[in-house]
């Protein structure tokens, strides 16, 4: 997946836990470890805010993209 996403180290940053996260943004603490762990197909723009807000963060230090491997193809 080209997208990459970095939630982890803004959690880090802010010395926060995956469970405290999900609380304050108001999502299940299993929908955030698919995001977290980039299984997610889609995010919606407002899960995307509240992330920013609580993590007081912009939306590229939570994803970005990454050029995908073709040298095996």
């Amino acid at each position: 997946m080209p997208i990459a996403v970095d939630i982890d180290v803004m959690l880090a940053r802010r010395k926060m836990s995956v469970g405290e996260l999900a609380d304050r943004v108001g999502i299940t603490p299993a929908n955030l470890a698919v995001l977290k762990n980039g299984r997610a197909k889609a995010v919606r723009f407002a899960t995307l805010a509240a992330l920013c807000d609580v993590l007081e963060c912009q939306p590229g230090d939570l994803l970005r993209w990454e050029a995908e491997d073709t040298a095996g193809a």
